[in-house]
C-alpha cells in the first residue's frame, strides 16, 4: 500500500468509511501522503470525530514518518495505535538527510520566513548536489515555494502544512524533489467567487493557476500561482492543484496522470503537489 497523490482519493474514501485509519500495510508514503493524512485528521477532528491510526508495521516507513516530524502533529488529530512508534534513537536524524523541509505548519507570515530560511540552509546540499540547480534555479525554487505558502495565508482563511523531500526515482533514473502544500480552508471556488462567477471547482482552479485571478482587486495581485507554474514549466516539473471536487495538473512528457479531473470526492481547501526533476 502506497499513500501518494495518485492514491489520495482512494485514501480519502477509505478513511471516511471507518473509524480506524489502517496504515499497517503501508510500504511507501511521500510528503503529499503524510500532509494529506494530517489534513484528513484535522478535518474529522474539527467535525468532532477523532479517528485512530493503526501505525505501519514497516520500521523503514516509521523511521521516515519520524524523520519528517509526522508524529509531532499526528497525536493532535488522531489516537495512535500503538501509542508511540517505538523507534530506536540510532535511526533518527542523519546529518546527510534528503529532507529539504520536515512537515511544517503554515499559519502566519512568520512561518513562511522560517520555511524559506530552513530551505535555503539545505538548498545547496540538496538542490545543487542532487538536482544540479544553479543559483538562479534555487532562487526560483524559493520564490515558488514562498508563493504557494503565501497562498494559504491569503486565501484559505485557515492554516496548512508543507513538506519537501528528495528521492531517487527509478522510473526516470533521476533524483526528484517532491513538494506538498495543503490546507482545508475555503478552497479556490469560494475564495474567487467573491469576484467571479464560477460554475465549478475546476474553473476556479483554472482561473487561479492559468489566468492569475485573485480574490483581491488590487493591481498586481493574483500572479503568484502563475509564477509557480512558469517556474515548474521552466524546470520540466509537474504541478497539480486539487480543490473541492476537481484537480488540474500540468504534466511534463515524463509525467503521468490526467490534466483535468472532475467529480472527485469532495475535500475542502487546496492541495498542491510539485515534482521537480534533476537537470
Amino acid at each position: 500500500m502506497q499513500i501518494t497523490e495518485e492514491t489520495f482519493d482512494k485514501t480519502i474514501n477509505q478513511f471516511e468509511s471507518s473509524d480506524i485509519i489502517d496504515l499497517r500495510d503501508v510500504i511507501f508514503i511521500d510528503p503529499y501522503g503524510m500532509v494529506g493524512i494530517l489534513q484528513v485528521g484535522e478535518l474529522f477532528k474539527s467535525e468532532g470525530n477523532q479517528k485512530t491510526i493503526s501505525l505501519p508495521q514497516s520500521e523503514e516507513v516509521l523511521r521516515y514518518l519520524e524523520r519528517m516530524d509526522f508524529f509531532k502533529f499526528a497525536g493532535e488529530y488522531f489516537k495512535l495505535d500503538p501509542s508511540s512508534p517505538g523507534i530506536t534513537d540510532k535511526f533518527l536524524r542523519s546529518p546527510d538527510t534528503d529532507v529539504l523541509l520536515e512537515i511544517t505548519p503554515i499559519e502566519k507570515s512568520d512561518d513562511i520566513h522560517f520555511i524559506v530560511g530552513k530551505v535555503k540552509e539545505r538548498a545547496n546540499a540538496i538542490l545543487k548536489k542532487h538536482l544540479h540547480y544553479d543559483e538562479r534555479a534555487i532562487n526560483g525554487f524559493i520564490v515558488a515555494l514562498s508563493e504557494v505558502c503565501q497562498n494559504i495565508i491569503e486565501h484559505s482563511e485557515t492554516g496548512g502544512f508543507v513538506g519537501i523531500q528528495k528521492y531517487f526515482w527509478q522510473n526516470l533514473n533521476k533524483n526528484i524533489v517532491k513538494i506538498a502544500v495543503m490546507d482545508i480552508g475555503i478552497g479556490f471556488r469560494k475564495s474567487l467567487s467573491k469576484r467571479f462567477e464560477l460554475k465549478d471547482d475546476y474553473e476556479a482552479i483554472e482561473k487561479g493557476l492559468l489566468h492569475g485571478a485573485s480574490r483581491y482587486e488590487d493591481k498586481g495581485r493574483g500572479h503568484g500561482l502563475s509564477a509557480v507554474r512558469r517556474f515548474v514549466n521552466e524546470w520540466d516539473g509537474k504541478l497539480s492543484i486539487r480543490s473541492g471536487t476537481a484537480k488540474l495538473s500540468i504534466i511534463p512528457k515524463w509525467g503521468r496522470g490526467k490534466r483535468r479531473e472532475t467529480s472527485l470526492a469532495y475535500f475542502p481547501g487546496a492541495q498542491v503537489n510539485i515534482i521537480l526533476p534533476e537537470v
